[in-house]
């Protein structure tokens, strides 16, 4: 099997390929990033291609076409109340987090229509299923990603197709650098193996730590989405990240 992951030189992105990479049935990962694939875990394996995904230019794809499974981990965001965030960064969180990863979905399309198998996950957030005061845009980019999967999901299925896009909808994770920190994947190996593992069943949605936290979260939302932002403000503020 080949596989391709978008955003895979850091964070939970790396972590799935160091992954793929044991798997004596994976004889390549194509691994596609702004950052250079780090040295410490090269493989021969990977072939690493460069390309930066607040770019128009996606040309890149079209040399990668022998794939079975597409991951999509790249993506990025900060805290800040809306009148701190310039129009760059607007454009650019649209473009990495939701336009691209549509158009690279868009790019593999005929192979999850085919009756073959083709395995695909999407890291999406929480934030995009919630209210998330200071990720306003971030959010916003994140509820328009879900809402495509979500869509397409129910187009593949009336259309016959087996294959499914998996949407990945997690917290935020300890050792994947998203808040300025340093990658540790072997804090992200036990969640990488289990977004592998689900995607090759063709789940549509995986939210970790869903019973555990996230069921509470979504109901408290649910029954009040005002109410639930304010004390989404004032937990980040007691965290000290506003």
């Amino acid at each position: 099997m080949r596989a391709l992951v978008i955003g895979g030189s850091s964070g939970i992105g790396l972590s799935m390929v160091l992954r793929l990479c044991e798997d004596s049935l994976v004889e390549r990962v194509y691994v596609v990033d702004k950052q250079a694939f780090p040295k410490d875990y090269s493989s021969e394996k990977v072939t690493f291609v460069c390309c930066d995904l607040s770019q128009d230019d996606l040309s890149v794809f079209e040399a990668i076409d022998d794939i079975q499974a597409l991951y999509i981990t790249a993506g990025f965001g900060k805290l800040g109340f809306f009148q701190e965030l310039s129009d760059e960064y607007i454009h650019n969180s649209f473009e990495v987090n939701a336009i691209a990863p549509i158009r690279i979905v868009r790019r593999y399309y005929d192979k999850l229509l085919s009756g073959e198998p083709f395995f695909c996950a999407v890291m999406v957030s929480i934030a995009g299923r919630v209210n998330s005061p200071m990720f306003s845009v971030y959010s916003a980019t994140k509820a328009a990603l879900s809402k495509f999967i979500e869509a397409v999901n129910v187009e593949l299925d009336v259309q016959g197709s087996p294959n499914r896009i998996m949407e990945v909808s997690s917290g935020s994770l300890k050792g994947t650098g998203f808040n300025g920190g340093v990658t540790q994947p072997e804090l992200t190996r036990m969640l990488a193996e289990e977004i592998i593992e689900r995607s090759q069943r063709r789940e549509e949605l995986f939210i970790p730590q869903y019973e555990d936290v996230f069921k509470g979260v979504i109901e408290r939302y649910r029954k009040d989405a005002h109410q639930f932002g304010v004390e989404s403000y004032e937990y980040k503020k007691r965290q000290g990240r506003v």
